[in-house]
Parts: structure tokens; C-alpha cells; sequence
């Protein structure tokens, strides 16, 4: 041991950097959050309600097909727009990793629907908000997003550093001794995770912090008043083949929706918009279906208030890309001893952009639902991700309720450390939103003669204790990126 550390001046120097450290990571993991955060709108008169998907399966045969309605629908948005558009997506890119597969060019699509309406209607105003891992947190240029600011359409990157932090044990020394020398886009040497331009050192201590604007939203004015899509899925190429959900609605939710983003431009860098006012709690709601906006924690709220009310007589169905969330898991097992019809429906964590993965979490989780005796199935994934994430509840009455987003069920994205957002849709079974969900849920369960949408349990079953207990110390400390 050097000698100074044993003398006083050393310790005290150590103590003091210790104090820092230990105080950083728990301010950073415990702050306030912005304010608009952390928010569930009232429920809302849902008008012209519709489920979207988009679907990847093998053929009897053993080919592989794929269907989009999410981003047909979105850019129908766009090019109907009349006066405002609001995007928020986490992933807006090429980027594809080691993955080598033919992908829709969703990203460019995108980009460019935006860029001809504005030419199309120059007085609309436009925004894109998006999470910095776009440009690899700095450390590289993104031309798509030249493309809108060539068409006056500003691009707000999230400022993460006023969210919380999920990994302290890291983010702590980040936010003491690299956060403040930001990044640059010619210094790169280090190799690129993602695509061939080399990147800074920085890139990746920022990477680090395992955090991010996860929010899929959109929210346009077009023909049939304000209209909002919240989704699963993000306008990125390697991710044009996953499986994914949406709900598009019109109305004053779409206030809502839009009105959560607006929280977003205001702590990131306040980017002028002309938003309209938000829109007052809703009376004498007299509709068959209702629908609210969720964001962050109070998705959480909301799905373990679902699991927890559902009883005997009652089905609840869960999809879900992660499943870690310790709450959940309890509620979801606890369901199952109630005799609540529960199924589980996971991504088996296989593979990421080209990349085998080991399976953790959905794996463990798994074992651990499927030793307690609920029903758990496999997506059958060739390369791609299920990547939808919805929970539907059914009681025995008819009354249903879907919760559906952004929103993986973790703890870094249900407890206020990502940006999330989710709706919830109560209405009756028969109601087309729900009906479509419970069809989109069944044909993946059970699957058809010729579309193979999943695979029993025993297919990705892993009984290890030790990759059990390392998915439980990840998601208790963070040092995850799920």
C-alpha cells in the first residue's frame, strides 16, 4: 500500500473523495425529476381508437415474412399534418450493428415524410425529440437529422444528465470526473459499436450510464382534429423486422400526449414551439372506451394496479421484450395463485443488431414463472426481436383493460430512470381496440398452419442458479442494459 494512504493526509484525501462518490450516486439516483415527468393524465373520451402491429413470422416452410402498419400509419400522420408535428423516438437511424440483413429503410422514410410536409407547408412547425445514442452521445454526425434542420425542422436531443441514474456505481464517477468534457465527432479512434465511424472514449463512459429517452410518440393536427400514436417500435432500420404495437387515437389524450413532450423540450433546451393549451379534466365521460397518457413510474403504478385487482374467473396476457421487475414478477406469481388465467408471452433475449445474447433476463424470469406453474411461451425470433410490449387484462364481466407502450417491464424503465410512455384503454372485450390486441395476442400464442409466431418453454429454457442470480444483481444495481 503506498505510503501516503497511511498517513492522515491520504486518508482524509481518500475519506473525502469516498463522501463524494458515496453522495453523487444516491443525490443522482433519488433527485426530482423535471417537472411534467412522472405523470398520469385523466382518462379521455377515446375517439377512432385503433391497435397497430407489426409482425414478423416463419412460414411452414421455414421463410420468413414480415407486415408493417406502424409506420404507414405514422407517416399517413405526417403527411396529413396541418399545422404541428411532435416525433419522439429513441431510435432514428441506420445503425445496424453487426446485423446483415435486407431491412426496410424505415429511419430515411421517416425523416424524409417529415421534411416534404414542411416543404409542402412551410408554415407548419415541426420537432423531432430523440435520445442521444443517435449520434453516439456526441461522438459522431448524424446526417438524418441535417436533413430536417436543412428544412427548419429543429432536432432536440434529451439532456440525460437531469434524469436519474439507474447505475450509480458508475454514473457517480462519470458525473464527477468525464461528464464535463462532452464529446467530439473527429477524435474517434476507438471502434464503433454500432456502425464504421471510429468513436471517442467518451462515447462510450457515456454509454455507460445505461439510461435514455425510451419514448415512442408522435402527435399531429390533421383533417379529424389532434390525432397521437404511442408505440413499441422506433423508425430505425435493423428494427423494421421486429414485432411491434401501437395505439393511434384522436382527441384530447392527444393534448395529453403532446403536452408530456412539451416537458421534454423544456429541460432538455427549450426549443420555442407553439403549443396549445392543455386541455381540462374530462366530466361525464360517456364513451365506451377510455384512454389515458402514462409516463414512467405510473406505468408502473398502473400494471401492478391491473395484476393486483385481477381474480379468479379474470385472464390477463402479457407481452413483453423485457420482463425483469421484481414487483411484477411477485404480482404476476401472486395472480397465478389466485387462479387468474395468466400467460406470458417473452422474447427470448437471443438476439440484438447481428448479436447472440445469453438470454438474461426473460430467461430467468422464466424459470422462475414457469416453475410456479404459469404458462410461459417463446417468440420465435430468427434475427429479429419481439419487441411489443402490452399487458391486456380480461374479467370475467367483459370489462377490459390494455396497458401498451414504450415501456419495458424493468426496473430502469418503470422506475423513473428512462423516459417511457404508455397508454391504457379501458373498454368492453367486444370494443375493436381490445378485440384486436386479444386476436394479435392469440394468433402469437397458439399459433397457424402456416405462421409459427412462437415455441414452447422447453425451447429456451435455462435452469442455471448462477445466470439466475446474476440477472437478480443486475437489475438490483443497475448494471444492466436492460
Amino acid at each position: 500500500m503506498p505510503r501516503w494512504l497511511l498517513e492522515r493526509p491520504g486518508r482524509a484525501l481518500v475519506l473525502s473523495l469516498l463522501v463524494v462518490y458515496l453522495a453523487t450516486g444516491a443525490y443522482h439516483v433519488w433527485k426530482p425529476l423535471p417537472d411534467g415527468l412522472d405523470v398520469a393524465k385523466p382518462y379521455r373520451a377515446a375517439e377512432s381508437i385503433e391497435f397497430l402491429a407489426d409482425s414478423t413470422w416463419v412460414d411452414s416452410q421455414g421463410d420468413q415474412h414480415t407486415e408493417h402498419e406502424i409506420f404507414d400509419a405514422a407517416m399517413e400522420m405526417i403527411a396529413q399534418a396541418q399545422s404541428l408535428v411532435v416525433a419522439d423516438f429513441f431510435l432514428v437511424n441506420e445503425f445496424a450493428g453487426d446485423a446483415h440483413e435486407a431491412f426496410r429503410p424505415l429511419s430515411s422514410e421517416f425523416i424524409q415524410s417529415m421534411a416534404e410536409r414542411r416543404t409542402q407547408m412551410p408554415e407548419l412547425e415541426a420537432l423531432l425529440i430523440t435520445d442521444p445514442l443517435n449520434t453516439l452521445y456526441g461522438g459522431i454526425p448524424q446526417p438524418l437529422f441535417s436533413t430536417l434542420e436543412t428544412h427548419g425542422i429543429p432536432v432536440v436531443e434529451t439532456d440525460l444528465r437531469k434524469l436519474r441514474d439507474p447505475n450509480p456505481l458508475w454514473s457517480a464517477a462519470w458525473r464527477i470526473c468525464c461528464q464535463w468534457f462532452g464529446n467530439n465527432q473527429h477524435e474517434g479512434w476507438l471502434p464503433n459499436p454500432v456502425g464504421e465511424t471510429p468513436v471517442s472514449l467518451r462515447t462510450y463512459l457515456a454509454l455507460l450510464n445505461f439510461k435514455a429517452n425510451h419514448r415512442k410518440t408522435l402527435v399531429t393536427d390533421g383533417p379529424d382534429g389532434w390525432t397521437g400514436l404511442v408505440t413499441s417500435g422506433n423508425p430505425h432500420d435493423a428494427s423494421s423486422r421486429h414485432d411491434n404495437i401501437a395505439v393511434r387515437f384522436h382527441g384530447d389524450a392527444a393534448l395529453d400526449l403532446l403536452h408530456t413532450e412539451r416537458a421534454v423540450v423544456e429541460f432538455s433546451d427549450g426549443t420555442p414551439l407553439a403549443f396549445p393549451d392543455p386541455v381540462g379534466t374530462s366530466t361525464g365521460i360517456d364513451t365506451k372506451a377510455r384512454i389515458r397518457i402514462l409516463t414512467e413510474s405510473r406505468i408502473r403504478d398502473a400494471a401492478l394496479e391491473m395484476i393486483d385487482s385481477a381474480s379468479h374467473g379474470d385472464r390477463l396476457d402479457l407481452l413483453m421484450f423485457y420482463l425483469s421487475h421484481r414487483d411484477i414478477v411477485g404480482a404476476l406469481l401472486d395472480a397465478r395463485e389466485r387462479g387468474v388465467a395468466l400467460r406470458v408471452l417473452l422474447d427470448p433475449n437471443h438476439d440484438a443488431f447481428g448479436r447472440e445474447k445469453r438470454g438474461i433476463p426473460n430467461r430467468q424470469v422464466a424459470l422462475e414463472l414457469h416453475s410456479n406453474g404459469v404458462p410461459v411461451r417463446w417468440c420465435n425470433t430468427s434475427g429479429e426481436q419481439c419487441h411489443a410490449k402490452m399487458l391486456l387484462y380480461r374479467a370475467a364481466n367483459g370489462h377490459a383493460t390494455l396497458l401498451a407502450g414504450s415501456a419495458n417491464f424493468t426496473r430502469r424503465n418503470l422506475d423513473n430512470f428512462n423516459l417511457e410512455t404508455n397508454v391504457q384503454v379501458r373498454a368492453d372485450e367486444t370494443t375493436p381496440v381490445i378485440a384486436d390486441a386479444a386476436e394479435f395476442f392469440e394468433t402469437r400464442w397458439h399459433n397457424e398452419p402456416d405462421r409459427i409466431h412462437s415455441l414452447p418453454y422447453r425451447a429456451y429454457a435455462d435452469e442455471s442458479r448462477p445466470r439466475y442470480w446474476r440477472y437478480r444483481l443486475m437489475e438490483a444495481t443497475g448494471l444492466s442494459s436492460f
